[in-house]
């Protein structure tokens, strides 16, 4: 057992690790799969829930970081609670932004490796085709700007990757939604308007991992193959559930009721440019890790 100064947690120490590594928001879907990735690749796991490390507090990021000295510090904490954000702005910017300072600071006095996870909100969704790295952002909501002000607190060094529509095991997401709708409802109505890539955690949990053991700097766009619609999206996930997609219809956002609080991007395609000239292989088409996901959440339930 390990403590900072206001701040408890437990150590997951794997065995001879390949890297001691800190994990943010190890109690999300995001940051629960990249601890566990990590460990079972052998790397020496700190991995934290807000309950453990409240990433808002300066002191008690600097006295955990200290204390832990870890070779790369994923971070994988956020409020993503998007139309919460728009009224609660202060919230927003202190736990996606100022944060991400927090961690900066702490790992510049560690030499430790910041990668920290942003969104494709950064973007306005104006854009006809895809959103490379350098693309211009412009948030229309407040998470998105809070999450744009993240990308600037992490400074040059680190490494920024913006995903999109992420879904997991262990969380709330789209999949875990309409799994859920299905059982209750014999209809439902989704937007064919707004565009995206699903992500999924098992695939984006080893590039996280990747990029801190590589050291990478600078931003990545990471997201599963092929962009839907999110109509499109429900209809996929329906079929894996064995269902009929006809129970699925398209709707516009505009004719959403009651209207959703924040304005969402309309494209939201982010191209993994950096990812794919450098090399690396693509995270795979979302169909067979939304296939896996269905048969998980199933045997769970």
């Amino acid at each position: 057992m390990g403590t900072a100064e206001g701040t408890h947690f437990s150590l997951a120490i794997g065995n001879n690790g390949a890297m001691r590594l800190l994990v943010t928001g190890a109690g999300g879907q995001l940051g629960r799969d990249v601890a566990a990735h990590c460990s079972e690749r052998g790397d020496d796991v700190v991995g934290v829930s807000h309950a453990e490390l409240d990433v808002t507090q300066r002191d008690h990021v600097h006295g955990a970081v200290t204390l832990i000295r870890p070779d790369a510090i994923i971070n994988c904490a956020a409020w993503t609670a998007v139309d919460a954000c728009e009224s609660d702005e202060q919230r927003a910017f202190l736990a996606n932004a100022l944060s991400v300072r927090w961690l900066r600071e702490a790992a510049s006095r560690t030499g430790s490796h910041l990668v920290t996870v942003s969104t494709d909100y950064v973007f306005d969704g104006s854009q006809a085709e895809p959103y490379r790295e350098w693309d211009t952002p412009h948030p229309l909501s407040v998470y998105g700007a809070s999450k744009l002000a993240g990308e600037h607190e992490a400074g040059p060094d680190a490494a920024v990757v913006r995903t999109s529509w992420v879904c997991g095991e262990y969380g709330a997401n789209m999949v875990a939604t309409v799994l859920r709708l299905i059982d209750e409802r014999d209809h439902l109505s989704f937007v064919d308007d707004q565009r995206g890539c699903p992500t999924f955690t098992a695939d984006l949990a080893p590039a996280l991992r990747q990029l801190a053991v590589e050291r990478w700097s600078g931003i990545h766009h990471l997201t599963n193959a092929r962009p839907v619609s999110w109509f499109e999206f429900v209809q996929e996930i329906v079929v894996a559930a064995g269902k009929d997609p006809s129970l699925v219809s398209p709707i516009a956002t505009a004719e959403l009721d009651p209207p959703q609080p924040a304005p969402r991007p309309m494209n939201s395609v982010l191209d993994n440019f950096v990812w794919r000239s450098a090399g690396c292989t693509p995270l795979r088409d979302h169909q067979a890790p939304l296939e896996e996901l269905v048969a998980a959440l199933h045997g769970r339930n």
